[in-house]
């Protein structure tokens, strides 16, 4: 068979802090950093891939078990997208391939969703399987959870197989709502700014957030917050105080968040782009006073999120946004930045938090494809 090239980009977060995990709405984008495929069929069950980050790689498809040694492993989420192919009845099989990606690892713009959605389309494109670009998402999600041993959601998968940029409502989560949304920001770059801040040791900071959510929700007889109605949230606040005042304000965060969604994208709709990016700041305030994933608690000295976004705010105030971007507590925060004012805010920013720091990016309208 002839040899064909695929393609998955990475994605950004621009509404819906830690809204997904408790089935709420997001806002995501496609971005223009990618992962890439040429691959043959190779007529045998074995995957052989050649990746620019990990060397090669080789996984027998004819066994599909979850394997522990596999475990945070490119191989586990190649056989765990293939499992879940083959628990749908799609077509599958074995490909020599090489893959390259320009997505920065570990910088918040889901590299490992993209791997999974490109692998996703390898198979897709090479066998002929009917798969949709949401069955390809959820096979990412579930080669995520089950074999790779990442419990994520849908967001980084969804936004990256479907491409631009999107609403995704996970009042469902096995077959959430995605409705392409405009965006016409042309004055503006879209940048993520990774402050170099380490992930280590944070497992637990990220286990919290859903945890104090769902003790709320428990409270009410259901599962998530999404199934909570926010006026039966507000009567009992004083009732929910016994599981900590942190977690009742992570649930007036995803309330507001959740609606806040919905505002931003019927913002941009309608063109009024000052009005979306208040949301935006909104949000990232919200993050801070309620989700509190700014910066670990009682972490007095090493506050990377908020000084960059205390910066951003100092040099776009009243020309931009600004917010936490992904889990946070480390790692990245998204800005939207004047054309006007791009060179003075990487400039400012790179003198504290290091040279290419910086990523301005565009949102690219494809998601997973063939190219």
């Amino acid at each position: 068979m002839n040899e064909k090239t695929f393609s998955a980009p990475g994605r950004v977060e621009i509404g819906g802090n830690h809204t997904d995990h408790q089935h709420g709405r997001v806002l995501a984008a496609a971005i223009n950093l990618e992962a890439k495929c040429k691959a043959r069929a190779n007529g045998t069950n074995l995957v052989r891939i050649t990746n620019d980050r990990f060397g090669s790689e080789t996984v027998d498809l004819s066994d599909l078990q979850v394997r522990e040694d596999e475990k945070d492993t490119s191989a586990a989420l190649i056989r765990g997208v293939a499992a879940w192919f083959k628990n749908k009845g799609y077509a599958y099989g074995g490909f020599d391939g090489t893959i390259t990606s320009d997505i920065p690892a570990g910088s918040g713009l889901s590299s490992s969703a993209a791997f999974e959605v490109l692998v996703g389309n390898v198979f897709k494109g090479l066998f002929g399987s009917a798969a949709s670009p949401l069955d390809i998402a959820l096979a990412g999600q579930f080669a995520e959870n089950v074999y790779f041993g990442k419990p994520c959601g849908l967001m980084d998968q969804a936004a990256s197989s479907f491409g631009g940029l999107v609403m995704i409502d996970f009042a469902n989560p096995q077959a959430p709502v995605v409705q392409n949304i405009p965006y016409n920001l042309p004055d503006y770059a879209l940048c993520i700014v990774d402050t170099k801040g380490s992930h280590a040791d944070l497992t637990h900071e990220y286990a919290a957030v859903p945890l104090e959510m769902k003790m709320i929700a428990k409270h009410f007889g259901k599962e998530c917050l999404r199934e909570v109605a926010a006026e039966d949230f507000y009567d009992e606040i004083a009732g929910l105080r016994k599981y900590g005042d942190r977690a009742v304000l992570r649930g007036m965060h995803f309330f507001d968040e959740n609606d806040r969604v919905l505002k931003q994208a019927q913002a941009l709709k309608n063109g009024l782009v000052n009005e979306f990016f208040e949301l935006v700041i909104e949000s990232g305030r919200s993050s801070l006073s309620r989700l509190q994933n700014i910066y670990p608690a009682g972490n007095i000295t090493e506050q990377e999120i908020n000084l960059a976004l205390a910066l951003s705010e100092q040099i776009l105030v009243g020309k931009g946004a600004w917010r936490v971007h992904g889990g946070g507590f480390a790692g990245t925060i998204l800005a939207f930045v004047p054309l006007s004012l791009k060179d003075e805010y990487e400039n400012r920013m790179s003198a504290v938090f290091g040279g290419e720091c910086c990523h301005f990016l565009i949102v690219r309208s494809e998601g997973g494809v063939e190219v």
